[in-house]
């Protein structure tokens, strides 16, 4: 064999090598995707919290893999799960591989077989079988699966049927499977075995699938939200003493309970040197902090509520967070209520504080 020939089969068999090293360090590993993005929400073992359990056989075994990856591609709208756009599809895959372990069973084929069927009487019929579950016109569930000193009342909160997210992620088949089948471990039921034709559920199926355009009007509801600032900001004609006191009796007035007032520096700097200049006031409502926490408890980021006063070059400035730009950042529109009532609490107590 000639020396050129040698070479040649050695530099392809280092390529080989490299390729395959490559390969190994570069490929992205799905349990951990799955932590950093996922586990926050539907828990380390895909047994649910804020989302739905994934390991829960009788759900992974009848969904197609890409089932999963157009859920973390679209996410669910306004429904907690947001739309994972910045990852790239081999790490879209290695997560979908991780879930997947969760199951010895292979992964179902997509079918896209379109089901026919009546729509109008689907409707009449969703209403005395689906809605107690999924909420009127297929919104979904209330909440979001997580209690707090009481036992979760159902293993899972029942999706939103009528979400753009849904209707891109699963095909016709999928749903009238899902609807004659029902999934064990949830309060989903076959509905074949409580008495429905297989024509009644072709007629469910297709009414489910008209909520398509009622789907993108509300998700195009939500995403038209995104101008709302981050920081509501009003200047005080008075000093920062007064100010304050002011804002403190607009607190009791609005029927929240004052929790303290302290330095906004308070704990990063040494105790004795915060800025005196700069001041904020904790208070709360419990009975709507319990309620919101209820629907959300990533809400918890932001409640109790919190008002800053700044006193800098002889001007008092008071802000806080704008609860309606963080409604959107949540993506859950159940939210939208509270948030909208947190922010009137919030501007009638700058307006009472500046009067």
């Amino acid at each position: 064999m000639s020396f050129l020939k040698i070479n040649v089969i050695k530099s392809l068999f280092l390529l080989s090598i490299l390729a395959f090293s490559l390969n190994v360090f570069s490929a992205p590993h799905g349990d951990e995707l799955y932590g950093r993005y996922c586990s926050s929400c539907h828990g380390k073992d895909g047994k649910g919290g804020v989302g739905v359990p994934l390991a829960l056989h009788s759900f992974i075994n009848s969904v197609s893999d890409e089932y999963l990856v157009k859920t973390i591609r679209h996410g669910r709208p306004g429904r907690i799960m947001p739309a994972f756009l910045s990852l790239s599809d081999a790490q879209v895959s290695a997560i979908v591989g991780h879930v997947r372990g969760w199951s010895d069973a292979p992964a179902p084929a997509e079918d896209t077989t379109v089901v026919k069927g009546n729509a109008e009487h689907g409707e009449k019929l969703f209403a005395s079988h689906c809605v107690q579950c999924h909420g009127e016109a297929g919104m979904g569930g209330k909440g979001t699966g997580v209690t707090f000193s009481r036992k979760r009342e159902l293993p899972i909160i029942a999706p939103a049927l009528n979400n753009t997210g849904f209707l891109a992620a699963a095909s016709d088949v999928m749903i009238r499977d899902t609807i004659t089948l029902g999934r064990e471990g949830t309060p989903m039921t076959s509905m074949l075995v409580a008495g429905l034709s297989e024509e009644d559920i072709d007629d469910i199926v297709s009414y489910i699938r008209s909520f398509e355009k009622t789907a993108a009007e509300l998700e195009q509801t939500l995403n038209g939200a995104g101008s709302e600032s981050p920081v509501i900001i009003v200047d005080s004609p008075y000093g920062l003493d007064e100010t304050v006191e002011n804002l403190k009796q607009a607190i009791t007035d609005q029927n929240f309970t004052l929790i303290r007032t302290d330095f906004l520096e308070h704990g990063l700097v040494e105790e004795g040197k915060e800025n005196k200049k700069q001041v904020v006031l904790h208070f709360c409502n419990f009975g709507f902090l319990f309620q919101a926490l209820s629907l959300d408890p990533r809400v918890g980021m932001f409640l109790p509520c919190r008002v800053t006063v700044v006193e800098k070059d002889g001007k008092v400035k008071i802000s806080t967070i704008n609860p309606k730009r963080l409604s959107k950042l949540f993506n859950n529109h159940e939210l939208d209520e509270y948030c909208e009532e947190m922010y009137e609490a919030y501007i009638t107590l700058l307006e009472d504080a500046i009067l």
